[in-house]
């Protein structure tokens, strides 16, 4: 299993998730987002529908009728109707439910780095989790710093 703590410095999440979405689904991979707030659910729904003039990422919010067949699922819950094995926790709070899939991606911000920081650490002792930490540099690319 394998977490990717990415600190969200000079891009905001609208610039940074999209590329992941897209990786995975190209990957064949399926995803479910995570947010626990109505407002932020609807503005990634949005999103994902027109972050670049030549985008399509297939997708919809949770509980509809076809979610089973979305490739990519916006939920507020970590439970993957769409059968994602692949987990993006968008608003910043760490759900110990991501350790069900097998690659969790958790996005965080300046007001969520102290909540990222515990999560960090107490994935730390943890067997079987490969521990990774993605930051900017100052061209807004991104290293892993551990």
């Amino acid at each position: 299993m394998q977490v990717d703590f990415y600190h969200l410095t000079l891009q905001p999440l609208d610039r940074v998730l999209p590329r992941i979405a897209e990786r995975v689904v190209e990957g064949g991979g399926r995803l479910l987002v995570v947010a626990e707030s109505l407002d932020q659910r609807a503005a990634l729904d949005r999103l994902l529908w027109t972050y670049t003039p030549d985008s399509f990422l297939p997708h919809a919010q949770a509980e509809g009728e076809g979610d089973a067949a979305q490739p990519i699922l916006i939920a507020e819950q970590p439970v993957a109707a769409n059968t994602a094995r692949n987990i993006a926790i968008a608003d910043g709070l760490w759900r110990e439910e991501a350790l069900e899939f097998d690659r969790a991606f958790h996005f965080f911000d300046e007001d969520r780095i102290g909540a990222a920081r515990v999560a960090w650490k107490a994935l730390a002792d943890r067997p079987g989790i490969e521990r990774r930490y993605w930051k900017q540099n100052d061209n807004g690319r991104w290293e892993q710093a551990a």
